[in-house]
């Protein structure tokens, strides 16, 4: 393992073509979901990160058939909806929330006991958001401090899980999913209220699988599913929060002109675009197209000059992971920015509020203030290179390193958590600049 990453100032702009890596949210998705179905389905443009791999371990584990042609590339089968396996040991979530979360929706139904563990992040992580809901349905899951941390057990439920009316205090992708796919199994139909819409990749591919949910307002409800109708082939279009760092870096970096390919343009996760748009970025949308009812597009992003904004709690769902680069793109805006509403980011990998304020603030002294769920960052604070720590957490360590790459390099100690979710990035990044 490489224990510090050197990042060099870009002395010309960045330039290039990049393949945007598979989407983090959907390869978890179509992973499970094929799973669950009894038709062989293939899955390209996988997302090869640890956290995916996670997600097809858990499936092999529990009796799905999980095969690797590449990388990037793999078939799914499995024995119908009713059709996992107790597996023969305790099953490992690494550091993938997602993975835990909707596996604890799609488990609570299931007629034998599955215990859960992860790395040592995970451990810390808040699960009893999802445990609450699930519980009320009539699943029997347990955990430490009180049934909200791993390690997780859930035992078979006593009778068929109940349909409800569940009316979520946070607008959360992974809560919602975990309810809806419990929904599936349940004795009537299953609603979740959230304050705000939250990404609906797990409404868009229950539809590829023949699943139909209504959307009402902030509502959506699921009615007790048969079989699923597996598709033959998922192609997982590109990731925007990955794509993110290749737009801030575009805006941000003198002379630089992308063309990022591939780009999953779901309106649920598009908030970055709305973002950088309001601040004077240069970004046009190509060749749009749907692919698995998702939408996707290629994105040109030319170098701008950028001015400070101000964005709350009713975008926050559509950006949540991208405010670490974003927070990188106010540091070389005019003026300032305000982020407000993002109290989520306190119990994520890390708690990203206090580690963009602890880390930045290294490399521009005085540009980041915290508030307790927000950010008030000074554009134009004069950059300097810096010894930074990415705290393992792989949003951290890209967002620094596109900052050290605009500003004035940087040192980043524990890189490799990027592997995560972006393998590929350190080598992209050095490509664009060469």
């Amino acid at each position: 393992m490489e224990n510090t990453k050197t990042i060099a100032k870009a002395r010309q702009g960045l330039h290039g073509t990049i393949e945007i890596p598979g989407d983090k949210s959907i390869s978890h998705r179509s992973v499970m979901f094929s799973a669950l179905g009894s038709t062989p389905v293939h899955i390209t443009n996988f997302l090869h990160a640890q956290d995916c791999l996670s997600t097809a371990a858990c499936m092999k584990a529990l009796g799905a058939s999980v095969e690797f042609e590449s990388e990037t590339a793999l078939t799914v089968c499995g024995h119908g909806l009713h059709g996992l396996k107790e597996a023969s040991t305790i099953i490992d979530a690494g550091n993938s929330g997602t993975t835990l979360r909707l596996m604890m929706g799609i488990l609570a139904p299931q007629p034998f006991l599955t215990t859960f563990t992860g790395d040592a992040s995970l451990h810390k992580r808040p699960m009893g958001r999802v445990i609450k809901p699930l519980s009320a349905m009539g699943a029997k899951i347990y955990g430490r401090e009180n049934n909200t941390k791993l390690p997780i057990t859930i035992v078979p439920a006593e009778s068929r899980l109940h349909g409800m009316v569940y009316e979520s205090p946070v607008a959360s992708a992974q809560v919602k999913s975990a309810i809806l796919l419990a929904g599936m199994y349940a004795d009537g139909p299953t609603t979740v209220v959230e304050p705000f819409t939250s990404r609906d990749h797990t409404e868009r591919m229950l539809e590829a699988f023949g699943v139909e949910t209504r959307k009402e307002g902030t509502a959506v409800t699921i009615e007790p599913v048969d079989s699923f109708r597996a598709p033959e082939a998922i192609e997982v279009p590109g990731d925007i929060s990955s794509a993110a760092y290749w737009l801030v870096a575009g805006s941000v970096v003198p002379g630089s002109s992308l063309l990022l390919k591939n780009v999953g343009v779901n309106p649920t996760r598009t908030g970055i675009l709305d973002v950088l748009k309001a601040m004077g970025a240069s970004v046009t949308l190509e060749n749009e197209r749907v692919s698995g009812g998702e939408a996707a597009a290629d994105i040109r992003v030319e170098a701008a000059k950028l001015h400070g904004t101000s964005f709350g709690a009713e975008i926050m769902p559509r950006l949540i992971d991208e405010i670490p680069v974003i927070a990188v793109a106010a540091l070389f805006a005019e003026g300032d920015t305000v982020i407000t509403g993002a109290g989520e980011l306190r119990v994520k990998e890390t708690d990203r509020l206090q580690t963009i304020t602890d880390e930045f603030n290294k490399l521009a002294p005085g540009s980041v203030e915290a508030s307790e769920d927000g950010l008030v960052i000074h554009g134009g604070t004069k950059v300097q290179c810096a010894n930074c720590f990415s705290y393992d957490d792989h949003r951290m360590a890209m967002s620094l390193a596109i900052l050290g790459t605009a500003g004035e390099g940087a040192e980043i100690e524990r890189p490799d958590c990027v592997n995560i979710s972006y393998p590929a990035f350190y080598g992209t990044l050095a490509r664009l600049q060469a």
